[in-house]
């Protein structure tokens, strides 16, 4: 069974490949690759692998762009840092995904999945299919919410996403904080109101907060990796960038 890895970060590529020959030493890596162009030109060249492991945020852009310009054949499993909405559509289209940190269990679940489908020939695995149905998803605007239900008084008021800088929880209630410094209490999850987002416009920095990109006004390298955040409107506490989180925050924030 051949196998190739399509990943920016050098170190998240070893870290997988030591994991899938500790899970099924079978399997061969034949090719690591670091970005979309790379791709490309390698499909062109090469006979499709059994496998593909995708990384959905390259160096040189979303790797959503490689489907623009060839067909892949094979199954697809993909890794990301990010625990979005868009990834539910993998699994609803028996495409699996990885989050990262990259996890034994989750890796063997994964290649359990692309094994199942590849002997019933499931037709979920027409990957091309399935892309040109999460592109779609992805780039439809009204797949974003315009605004979100917010409590007010004794009222439920709509509150365009353009006016949030950040939410966060705070006694495992939800608030949210405009640019005007107004803060409202939303009866939901940080987890669902992600899913509502445009990952243009927030990002989920850490378990605590999403922060909209236009309230950002510089971040600064803290300890222990992490990046600490000033925004252009006043916060409860000093906000940190997960370390997990990182390398995806500054590919975010320079996109």
């Amino acid at each position: 069974m051949k196998a190739i890895i399509i990943e920016d970060e050098k170190r998240a590529s070893n870290h997988l490949k030591s994991l899938i020959k500790e899970v099924e030493a079978e399997i061969e890596v034949i090719a690591e690759l670091q970005t979309i162009s790379q791709s490309v030109e390698w499909f062109r060249e090469n006979l499709m692998p059994d496998v593909v492991f995708l990384d959905i945020h390259l160096a040189d852009g979303s790797s959503f762009e490689i489907f623009k310009e060839i067909s892949i054949e094979s199954p697809i499993i993909f890794t990301t840092a990010y625990d979005e909405y868009a990834l539910k559509a993998f699994e609803v289209n028996s495409v699996d995904y990885l989050l990262k940190p990259i996890n034994k269990n989750d890796l063997k679940r994964a290649l359990l999945k692309i094994k199942t489908l590849s002997r019933t020939h499931d037709s979920d695995l027409n990957n091309s299919k399935l892309i040109k149905s999460l592109l779609e998803t992805l780039n439809r605007e009204h797949a974003y919410k315009k605004a979100l239900l917010v409590a007010y008084k004794d009222k439920l008021i709509p509150l365009a996403t353009k006016e949030i800088a950040y939410f966060y929880t705070e006694y495992k209630i939800v608030k949210v904080v405009t640019f005007s410094d107004a803060n409202y209490v939303i009866d939901d999850s940080l987890e669902k109101i992600s899913q509502q987002l445009s990952l243009d416009d927030f990002f989920r920095i850490n378990r605590q907060y999403i922060v909209s990109r236009n309230a950002i006004k510089d971040a600064s390298v803290w300890f222990a990796s992490r990046l600490a955040l000033n925004l252009t409107v006043p916060t409860p506490e000093r906000l940190y960038v997960s370390r997990s989180n990182v390398n995806e925050f500054k590919r975010w924030l320079s996109g």
